[in-house]
């Protein structure tokens, strides 16, 4: 018969265990500090981590971008990035925040931020990839000049919806019932990492390509803090799908409804499922009214 000592290790170990397995699954908020929450993956020193941690500057020069991805990989989650976009002329250059997988079948879920020359509004651009497959993008300007000051921007991604917010505002829904119902894909199985990025896309990114790239304004400056990321870190993704965070559930109620068409009317410039060049036989299956 085992010693109570070793009885009592046991049972320790057994707790912690399970403790561990629970707060993998359950998600546990970053603690804001990129030093500990981030890896500066590419840019030969144009991203800076500063004030402790507390704040990154990304920046870009004719030379390169810069970015930087989150240690942790996560099925499911909310995550909340403060950013300051690139001021002035930054027409060409594209600020991202978003969440992607890896392969030729990856999911994403992007908010990029495309500049504009001195005067003129950012244009807000979000997509949802599904096993290699993108092409669903909505626009939008925002109701404050986001180089200012730092606004934030989330996503709130579960099994039912993935949730695009600004400032708390949510400003798109895409709901894995309408997608379902179409046969088109929703991100369920594919861990995914955070990542962020200043870069160039002068070709398309401003007035579809028209304005360039003014390089003696340079460098490009776009800076970033307050990242919390809440969601399940697991490897087992049945064992996420199970998960108890409030992330799981949430969903906009009629409130939040209400926020979002007021989003959609007066801020949406492009819909994807309204493209009739693109979509001369209709629009895609998955744009029904369940998901707009």
């Amino acid at each position: 018969m085992a010693s109570g000592p070793r009885l009592t290790m046991r049972t320790t170990l057994v707790v912690l265990g399970a403790l561990c397995s629970a707060a993998l699954l359950a998600g546990v908020a970053s603690a804001g500090n990129f030093y500990q929450d981030v890896d500066i993956t590419w840019g030969d020193g144009r991203g800076k981590i500063l004030n402790g941690g507390q704040l990154l500057t990304l920046s870009m020069d004719r030379s390169s971008g810069s970015g930087f991805q989150s240690r942790s990989q996560y099925l499911y989650g909310r995550f909340d990035m403060q950013l300051k976009l690139v001021p002035g002329d930054s027409a060409g250059t594209v600020t991202t925040f978003y969440l992607s997988s890896q392969g030729s079948q990856h999911d994403e879920i992007d908010f990029e931020f495309l500049g504009n020359a001195s005067g003129e509004p950012y244009t807000v651009h979000t997509n949802v990839y599904s096993q290699g497959k993108g092409g669903r993008e909505q626009q939008f300007r925002v109701w404050f000049d986001p180089t200012a000051d730092f606004h934030t921007y989330s996503v709130v991604w579960n099994p039912s919806h993935i949730v695009f917010y600004v400032d708390g505002v949510p400003i798109r829904d895409f709901r894995a019932r309408a997608a379902s119902a179409a046969g088109v894909p929703f991100p369920t199985s594919q861990p995914m990492r955070v990542y962020a990025s200043v870069w160039d896309a002068e070709e398309w990114a401003t007035q579809g390509g028209r304005v360039k790239t003014d390089w003696s304004r340079a460098p490009f400056v776009a800076s970033y803090r307050g990242f919390g990321a809440a969601g399940c870190t697991s490897p087992d993704a049945a064992a996420c799908a199970r998960s108890n965070g409030a992330w799981m559930f949430q969903e906009l109620d009629a409130a939040g409804q209400e926020q979002l068409r007021w989003a959609q009317a007066s801020y949406m410039i492009y819909d994807y499922c309204a493209d009739k060049y693109r979509f001369p036989q209709g629009p895609p299956p998955e744009c029904s009214a369940a998901n707009k």
